[in-house]
């Protein structure tokens, strides 16, 4: 419910299924992911939001490799959408240097896709 939900961008049906107990920690998906990672990488700020104040695991990495965090940056498009959700993750707490299995970090790769926001947010951020 919590992934549909988030993958649906619905936040009232989020709200609700959370306040009946359904948990913002599960892993989800056929990668090994969670409602959060669905939700950056689609760039759902609000839902965003919503799932890290529940306890979502901020730093949870895929079996693909990539945090929410870093799905925000790869499987965005570098617009204001994933920018905010970008700074939300990081507003939350998320580890801007957890790189993926070749060793790249969310910094390189938003620099290589020329995201210059998500530059400055993750430079801002002291981000490697």
């Amino acid at each position: 419910m919590v992934t549909i939900a988030a993958v649906a961008n619905d936040v009232a049906t989020l709200k609700v299924a959370l306040h009946l107990g359904t948990s913002a920690t599960n892993i989800t998906s056929r990668y090994d992911g969670t409602a959060l990672i669905a939700a950056a990488h689609l760039g759902h700020a609000e839902v965003v939001r919503i799932l890290s104040a529940a306890g979502a695991p901020l730093d949870h990495v895929n079996n693909l490799g990539w945090t929410a965090l870093m799905e925000s940056i790869v499987l965005g498009d570098g617009g204001s959408r994933h920018t905010e959700t970008l700074k939300v993750l990081l507003d939350a707490g998320a580890d801007p240097n957890i790189p993926d299995r070749a060793g790249v970090t969310p910094l390189a790769e938003a620099r290589a896709r020329g995201y210059t926001g998500m530059v400055k947010l993750l430079e801002a951020r002291k981000a490697r």
